[in-house]
């Protein structure tokens, strides 16, 4: 059984729930995708394997995932809450584009440092954290340019 799968049944059980088929099912999809998704997406995919699992299951399901610490939210801003591994995976944050919603993952270990600096200053204790910067890419910051005529 892999980590990921033991970590969510003993979220499971720790919280008196069940661990269904489609539980399972949405797990083992979740895990086999690696980058960020909606949980339409998920649905769409799992869907065609199975349609017998409805979207509430699959966003209840994703939502648990995220609690059992193997998955996290990610909102770039455009209105769709999307979802992305954590377990195993480095932490990271995101610049995320205004006009095309490109968005660039960004380690940074000075900032890291910066932002647990920042939280012992203030008398925090850092539990989680995410950072996102919204702005333009190169392609769109070029483009905005030639619209506004700004050399």
């Amino acid at each position: 059984m892999r980590k990921e799968n033991k970590i969510f049944l003993g979220y499971l059980q720790k919280n008196n729930l069940k661990l269904t088929n489609q539980r399972l099912k949405i797990l083992e999809q979740f895990l086999s995708i690696e980058k960020h998704f909606s949980a339409e997406e998920l649905y769409r995919i799992i869907r065609q394997k199975d349609p017998g699992v409805g979207y509430t299951t699959i966003y209840r399901t994703l939502k648990l995932i995220c609690d059992a610490g193997l998955a996290r939210e990610v909102d770039f801003g455009d209105g769709f809450t999307r979802f992305e591994h954590s377990f195993g995976h480095e932490h990271h944050d995101h610049l995320i584009c205004l006009k095309c919603g490109k968005f660039v993952e960004v380690v940074d270990p000075a900032l890291e440092a910066l932002q647990m600096r920042l939280a012992k200053k203030h008398g925090f204790i850092t539990m989680k954290h995410k950072m996102q910067i919204f702005g333009y890419c190169n392609k769109c910051k070029k483009n905005k340019k030639k619209e506004t005529g700004v050399k």
